[in-house]
């Protein structure tokens, strides 16, 4: 049996002032061309279907055209909701929508839901969790101590009925990690032990299943295990996810213990891009490659220009941040001023900084004009 593992799908998000349905539209059409080309018989969606709890009229509309051409396929979607979508209005007209083989959990009830399929191997049970917090577990097992959300997701998983004999596939969720955190670019922002305030748990809650299908970090990736993966978000929501490739997992399940992950492209409409250099350069036509992409632009001009965003828009239309190289520098002294924890001098600090980037040590005249900026920023007294 084929399966195809989406998550973050955030239907309906803008970046900054751009709306996103138009590349989202494409990009579903061209998850769809993948469904048809691999035979795809069933479509793991690993929850945030939308960007808020209460989706526009548009982008619920782009949700139902791509499940009710799905349908129309007779392929098969388990989906759940992530902590971006509203349980309720995901869950609506899921009764009618099951009779269309479009299975939806995002309403925790206290138990694990589960379908089952059959194939020429004999069944394959599809386990889904929508996104849950601990104390949302511990309203339904008050005998079991929750106080976290690994507790939360292990209790659940434990009072299931689950026959490790056959074979087994959980859509989830969660914050879950291996042996170091996962990359993050794009979530939801970090901290050491959460991101987007939810707590870590580790990939050893899912050990009964052949293949665990996440959703919530948007870097697409294997957690702990090949079979334990975050599909990663269908576009790229922001500028840490720049540098990504977009993939989607296919994943084939043969004979018990048989699982075969074939990671499959997505090239978007619109992709987001990076470009650093000098305005006059970066604006002649023969160095414009990609127009229509979304860009951030570092300038390393010495000297400011009047309105760099128009300029550069007469030729990107879609430029969404310009910053200059040497702000950002200042930026970057900042921060290590702040971090650093040793008791060394301000001014033997700044002057190892300006030597790595400059290859020499700052002039007395240079010296005294830090120090004073320093003493107005309040770092020094």
């Amino acid at each position: 049996m084929k399966f195809l593992h989406l998550g973050d799908l955030h239907i309906g998000k803008d970046l900054q002032d751009f709306s996103l349905l138009d590349d989202q539209k494409f990009i579903l059409e061209k998850i769809r061309e993948i469904i048809t080309d691999k035979k795809v018989d069933c479509v793991l969606i690993a929850g945030d279907v939308y960007d808020r709890s209460i989706p526009s009229e548009a982008a619920v509309k782009v949700l139902n055209d791509f499940l009710c051409s799905l349908a129309k396929m007779k392929v098969r979607v388990c989906m759940i909701s992530g902590n971006h979508d509203s349980d309720e209005r995901l869950n609506f007209a899921s009764p009618l929508l099951r009779s269309n083989g479009i299975y939806i959990s995002s309403v925790f009830n206290g138990k694990l839901e589960c379908e089952t399929f059959e194939d020429e191997f004999g069944k394959v049970n599809v386990y889904m969790l929508p996104f849950v917090k601990s104390s949302e577990v511990a309203s339904y097992y008050r005998d079991e101590e929750i106080d976290s959300y690994e507790a939360a997701v292990k209790t659940v998983i434990n009072h299931a009925d689950i026959n490790t004999d056959e074979r087994n596939v959980c859509i989830s969720h969660q914050f879950v990690v291996g042996s170091g955190s996962p990359e993050m670019a794009g979530s939801e922002g970090i901290e050491a032990k959460t991101v987007g305030t939810v707590e870590q748990i580790s990939y050893r809650c899912y050990d009964k299943f052949d293949y665990t299908a996440l959703g919530h970090i948007h870097a697409p990736q294997a957690v702990g295990r090949e079979t334990v993966r975050y599909s990663g978000s269908i576009l790229k929501y922001s500028k840490t996810e720049a540098l990504n490739t977009k993939t989607v997992p296919l994943i084939t399940l043969g004979e018990k213990g048989q699982v075969n992950i074939e990671l499959v492209g997505l090239e978007p409409l619109r992709d987001i891009r990076l470009l650093e250099g000098e305005l006059g350069i970066l604006t002649k036509i023969e160095n414009v490659k990609y127009p229509d992409d979304f860009v951030y632009v570092t300038l390393t001009d010495e000297t400011e220009a009047a309105n760099p965003m128009g300029t550069l828009r007469t030729v990107y239309p879609n430029v969404l941040q310009v910053v200059y190289r040497k702000d950002e520098l200042g930026d970057v002294v900042l921060q290590q001023l702040t971090e650093d924890e040793s008791e060394r001098p301000f001014e033997e600090l700044f002057n190892d900084f300006y030597r790595q980037f400059f290859n020499e040590d700052m002039t007395q005249k240079e010296k005294e004009i830090m120090n004073e900026a320093a003493k107005e920023a309040g770092i020094i007294s």
